[in-house]
């Protein structure tokens, strides 16, 4: 069953490359604004930390914000979700590959989650700006704060101990229906990895699990929502692209070369930004429209 999940995320890939490249040739005469440097800069540098554990949706919101890459704000959940979803692919294909994990819990589980993400895509591609400022800010707070625990080892204690490699019966049930709601809250920007380790911790699978879990979720779900972001247009082209470019390099540098690396005080740096960051988008998201 890991040979179809592999499969299948490489059926994932395929169909991410032709639905974004089609909406790329289409619009090739206007792929909106950003910079293609800054763009690139960004993927590299938030996958590159992403392969490394911290998570790539919250430093790539906050450095979007930072660096006015987004026509609106309206585009940032599409464009972190098409953005990020090549990159995601590779680190779920190199983590499945050498992390032992029970096939049928991981099958389930990022079953779940590409679910979750088309239901949430569906519902996030049609709320208006203020909505996805507001909840875009919550998000941010909510991952800064479970980035924050998983910095100080409290996540980390659910785990400890923990030997088993897979769920089953009602375990199973609840890690399911647990990473299908993770799926539909990273359309909105909350990103999956601390929540989907914390959930995989209390129920009892060993740490080192988490990781084929987490990544091959990220690298099912992201392409599958995407297509209704290209559908409705609720994204940015260009940054989309440049993310895309710059994170697989990211990817491939931090998988192959890294190693050992203490990214401790950087960790605390992205946190109280992102935190300032999501205060920001609520704040914005309270401002009256311009008219």
């Amino acid at each position: 069953m890991v040979q179809i999940v592999l499969v299948t995320l490489g059926l994932f890939a395929l169909l991410h490359i032709v639905v974004f490249g089609r909406d790329l040739i289409k619009h090739k005469a206007n792929l909106g604004g950003g910079s293609w440097p800054i763009s690139i800069g960004i993927g590299f540098v938030t996958d590159f930390l992403d392969t490394l554990g911290i998570g790539s949706f919250a430093p790539t919101a906050m450095l979007l914000d930072v660096t006015k890459q987004l026509d609106s704000d309206k585009q940032l959940p599409g464009t972190l979700n098409v953005g990020h979803a090549l990159s995601c692919l590779l680190e779920g294909l190199i983590f499945i590959t050498v992390v032992d994990v029970d096939p049928l819990t991981l099958f389930s589980l990022i079953a779940a989650s590409i679910v979750g993400s088309w239901l949430g895509s569906k519902t996030v591609t049609k709320l208006p700006e203020k909505t996805v400022q507001f909840w875009m800010g919550w998000a941010l707070i909510i991952t800064a704060v479970l980035m924050a625990l998983r910095q100080t080892g409290m996540i980390n204690l659910l785990g400890e101990g923990n030997t088993s490699t897979g769920l089953t019966g009602g375990l199973l049930i609840i890690g399911i229906i647990g990473n299908a709601i993770f799926g539909a809250l990273m359309t909105i920007g909350v990103g999956l990895y601390a929540p989907c380790m914390a959930m995989v911790y209390m129920l009892g699978l060993s740490p080192l699990v988490a990781f084929p879990i987490m990544s091959g979720s990220c690298g099912a779900l992201m392409p599958v929502a995407s297509v209704n972001f290209i559908k409705e247009g609720e994204y940015s082209r260009r940054v989309s692209l440049g993310i895309a470019l710059g994170g697989i390099v990211g990817v491939i540098i931090a998988a192959k070369f890294v190693t050992g690396l203490d990214l401790t005080i950087l960790v605390w740096i992205i946190i109280f930004v992102v935190i300032y960051t999501g205060i920001t988008y609520i704040r914005k998201s309270r401002k009256p429209a311009k008219v």
